[in-house]
């Protein structure tokens, strides 16, 4: 894939890092992990801090993938309602899921406050009605979460929408100010520095391109471990096929805008902001108050010839007044998503595996991460929690997979608009 993230706005304002070298030579370790984002990242710090002895491999540069890409939106939970999950599941499980998916907000803002990871972290997440009845939807599903789990936020009637945004019309929403949003590629590197200074070895540049055994073998040389964490997410297939028929890349694209003198007054609370399409808007503002803004999908793999016109529109469907605003920085990514858009989580001998969070990810991650470090040192009840989460291939293998979940996604994406 072309790297899309050269003009991105996450890479012009990043942290100050050191690469790190490529791997070469044959070298043991006690957990090999294989991506270096946000739940590889994770992983292999949480092992470090159980003195074990980690080594990360990135095929890129760290942060290469959606966590250096996405929209910095921090979302409580997973795509399903808390009512949707109880529903399913029953009780039992769904308090579980609940402890941990919404307690992965304080998961990361843990992580942050510990390893003091800069990486502009602000509070406040608004969910936008795009139609009446979303509105009514979401609703019940927030009053839902109060009673029956203890989750507090704020239903936001359509008159005072103007005290979170001012643009689009929309038809209410949920504020949540315990989520929030950040500088997803400066947590990232935030991560690997604390993954450093606790002990883990981190190879840049450096493809797993077969796993054997207990062995991941890249082009100059073999890592032996006793256990393998793939947190690879897009480019799970890559070292394990039937893995990799589990989800199908979405790619998403964002601009930043230039800096906007009215900044405040499109987004008066400052929360980032997700409205309730399928194919959905995204945006918040920056901390030097460009708007970083996500629309639309594309469902093949090559990006629009103008990426910053492609997002454009979607922009000035919500704020008409920037249509001749500056466009800084436009960059793309792919989301890995899976056909429930639950996150897979599982276990094949010695190796261990998250991947799938279809968008909903930048909580998550950091405790999927976390969750793999218990599993591989034995401690399964948590980590059974996400895995015994149902899932099932696309149907038809990888080859058929875009196409038949392209199909499923256009007819979202007409719904949309009908």
């Amino acid at each position: 894939m072309p790297d899309q993230l050269a003009n991105s706005y996450y890479r012009a304002t990043a942290n100050v890092w050191e690469p790190r070298p490529a791997f070469s030579g044959d070298e043991s370790f006690d957990i090999a992990v294989i991506g270096g984002g946000f739940t590889g990242l994770s992983a292999a710090l949480a092992c470090a801090e159980k003195g074990l002895k980690v080594a990360l491999f990135e095929a890129h540069s760290i942060g290469f993938g959606a966590s250096g890409r996405n929209g910095g939106q921090l979302i409580p939970g997973l795509r399903w309602s808390m009512r949707e999950i109880d529903e399913e599941f029953g009780r039992e499980r769904a308090q579980a899921i609940y402890d941990l998916a919404y307690g992965a907000v304080e998961r990361v803002k843990s992580r942050i406050a510990k390893d003091g990871i800069q990486c502009d972290l602000k509070a406040g997440h608004l969910e936008a009605a795009f139609k009446p009845d979303h509105y009514r939807a979401m609703q019940r599903d927030a009053e839902y979460l109060a009673k029956e789990f203890g989750w507090e936020s704020e239903i936001v009637d359509p008159k005072d929408m103007g005290r979170h945004i001012n643009g689009g019309g929309y038809h209410g929403g949920i504020y949540d100010r315990q989520g929030g949003h950040f500088h997803p590629l400066n947590y990232t590197l935030g991560l690997a520095k604390a993954a450093l200074d606790a002990g883990v070895v981190i190879f840049e540049h450096s493809p797993v391109l077969k796993i054997a055994g207990n062995q991941a073998c890249t082009a100059n040389g073999i890592a032996t471990a006793q256990s393998i964490l793939l947190a690879a997410d897009n480019w799970m297939g890559d070292l394990d096929r039937a893995l990799g028929g589990y989800t199908v890349p979405i790619m998403n694209y964002n601009i930043a805008t230039a800096p906007l003198p009215d900044a405040d007054s499109l987004l008066p609370s400052d929360a980032a902001v997700a409205d309730s399409r399928f194919v959905l808007n995204y945006f918040r503002l920056s901390a030097d108050k460009r708007l970083i803004f996500g629309g639309g999908e594309k469902y093949v793999q090559s990006p629009p010839a103008d990426i910053a016109a492609f997002v454009r529109k979607h922009v000035v469907d919500v704020f008409p007044s920037l249509a001749a605003a500056p466009i800084d920085y436009a960059w793309g990514g792919a989301v890995g998503v899976t056909m429930n858009r639950l996150p897979h989580m599982g276990r094949k001998g010695n190796v261990f595996f998250a991947h799938g969070f279809s968008g909903h990810g930048a909580l998550v991650t950091t405790l999927a991460g976390e969750l793999l470090a218990e599993a591989v040192t034995g401690t399964m009840e948590r980590f059974d929690v996400f895995a015994n989460l149902p899932q099932q291939p696309f149907p038809g293998g990888r080859l058929f997979a875009r196409p038949l979940a392209t199909l499923g996604l256009l007819w979202y994406a007409l719904r949309d608009r009908l």
